[in-house]
């Protein structure tokens, strides 16, 4: 996809270091496959408890609600991830500043994740199945650019037709919590979608009620 409205800068500091920290750690993940993963992907808090260390079985940690944000699961996966960051995170940062910017980012990637986690569990005498990607945060800046570019004009990949922005976020946002709601096999962490979102949300109105309380105040 792709948009009208381009930025001052291309490359906002908080969206580069973000791109360059993704492109790292993917770069391990090539060179060292399930190192990261293990370590910094996002498990199960109901994974089987056996004996801890590299080869036997991963456990969730605490530092895993933000970590597994820059894991991905192929090259396709970051690649689209990383163009959505790149396209709508470079808006709403020129347009928040760099220091909300980055509050906003995490709060929807660790928001994703609480959600994820609450939803699901390793399956009966399976294995545990971890999450990785940074598609939390991603959701939470379409939503941001849905509200604070609301009429912008987006030309949709697949298929090519153009749509406002707020048209765009709700529609991507319904889809999400049917996928979720109908439960597709597809591998896809639809509710941790949704969780960006409504941690996204909740953020921005937080925000909005301290501006007008502080106003009211003076």
């Amino acid at each position: 996809m792709s948009t009208s409205y381009l930025p001052r800068s291309s490359f906002p500091p908080v969206v580069r270091a973000l791109l360059i920290a993704n492109g790292i750690a993917y770069l391990i993940q090539v060179l060292q496959p399930g190192l990261l993963e293990w370590w910094l992907a996002l498990w199960p808090l109901d994974a089987p408890e056996y004996a801890r260390g590299y080869g036997a079985m991963p456990q969730f940690e605490i530092w895993q609600v933000v970590s597994y944000g820059f894991l991905h699961g192929g090259f396709t996966h970051l690649f689209f991830n990383m163009f959505a960051l790149w396209m709508f995170g470079s808006a709403i940062e020129q347009a928040w500043g760099s220091k909300r910017f980055a509050q906003y980012y995490f709060v929807c990637v660790i928001g994703a994740a609480l959600v994820q986690l609450a939803v699901v569990s390793t399956p009966a005498g399976g294995l545990p199945v971890p999450t990785v990607g940074a598609s939390g945060g991603v959701f939470g800046l379409l939503l941001a650019f849905g509200m604070t570019y609301p009429n912008r004009v987006i030309m949709l990949l697949v298929p090519p037709i153009p749509m406002k922005a707020k048209y765009f976020v709700l529609i991507y946002g319904g889809l999400e919590l049917l996928f979720g709601v109908s439960g597709p096999s597809d591998g896809i962490a639809h509710f941790a979608h949704l969780g960006g979102m409504a941690f996204g949300f909740a953020l921005i109105q937080y925000w909005l009620y301290s501006g007008r309380a502080r106003r009211d105040r003076q």
